[in-house]
């Protein structure tokens, strides 16, 4: 299936205190993220630390989530697991909270095949009534899903599309030419937005948008416009602050920016540490050269 959204969505990070999850500080990220033209926000993403989180802890995430967005702008939730039950289950319980969609990443760890993947996000899609969207990420995952399996995956009736955070634009160029038609692909490393969208992708699935989620739907628009030279000088700003927010393993730098921004997201959960000071000077700079005000 073609068309579930197109534009930016924002893998929202999970704000933490000490005693859980900050729900107040997470409604001012949802609103956020809404006030500055966000197409779809992804709860429960790599970004959202979910595997930090217990099953009860990531379900009052999505009805707290469902509830705050009320409609406003697709709501899609992560899925992913090493474990296709546990996939499914949580699959399943987001589509009762009222998800929009999901965002299923490649088992991790215990490699599978590539049928093993067709298997995988079969199970998935058949167990629910939503798109489905595949997020192939094999740096952190370990798990490649290459263009050919993608096009078997993309026969599957609700797959929405691949979020692509392989970082290598030849096979993601061979992906788009097997399913352009059948699904839609999205461009997931925040660094390559810009040639993604202009070789087809229909948008990004974004960990920079957290920060500024206004610019990175204006490059989206630009670039669907065929405002390619407006698109590229925008993008020339971009850049450095999207390599600071990856100078650590994501998402230590993007929930430090967003505690400099004045939001109180707190601090990433073990094992996972605060950012280290050289780190977080880089991130300061970048921030500042972008032109943000630094409130922290």
């Amino acid at each position: 299936m073609t068309g579930f959204f197109r534009g930016t969505a924002t893998a929202i990070i999970t704000p933490f205190s000490e005693t859980g999850v900050n729900y107040e500080v997470f409604e001012q990220l949802i609103e956020y993220q809404i006030e500055n033209g966000t197409d779809a926000i992804v709860f429960l993403g790599t970004t959202g630390e979910p595997s930090t989180m217990s099953f009860e802890e990531e379900h009052i995430v999505m009805e707290f989530a469902v509830k705050k967005v009320n409609g406003r702008v697709k709501t899609i939730f992560g899925c992913g697991s090493n474990n296709t039950a546990d996939a499914v289950m949580t699959a399943k319980a987001a589509e009762k909270f009222g998800a929009d969609g999901l965002l299923a990443v490649t088992p991790y760890y215990n490699k599978c095949t590539q049928n093993g993947l067709v298997a995988y996000y079969k199970a998935i899609c058949e167990a629910v009534n939503i798109p489905v969207i595949a997020y192939n990420v094999p740096g952190r995952t370990g798990v490649e899903i290459q263009p050919a399996t993608m096009a078997k995956i993309a026969e599957i009736p609700n797959i929405a599309g691949i979020k692509d955070a392989g970082g290598n634009m030849s096979k993601t160029m061979e992906t788009l030419r097997l399913i352009r038609g059948k699904c839609d692909l999205y461009s997931g490393e925040d660094a390559l937005n810009f040639p993604i969208l202009a070789v087809g992708g229909v948008g990004v699935i974004s960990v920079l948008s957290n920060v500024i989620p206004a610019d990175v739907k204006k490059l989206c628009t630009l670039v669907a416009e065929g405002k390619l030279a407006e698109a590229a000088t925008l993008n020339d700003k971009l850049l450095p602050l999207a390599n600071a927010c990856f100078v650590e393993v994501n998402p230590i730098p993007v929930k430090e920016a967003m505690n400099l921004l004045g939001f109180n997201a707190g601090v990433p959960r073990a094992p996972l540490t605060v950012m280290e000071e050289q780190n977080r000077a880089k991130l300061i700079k970048a921030m500042q050269e972008y032109g943000l005000e630094i409130k922290a």
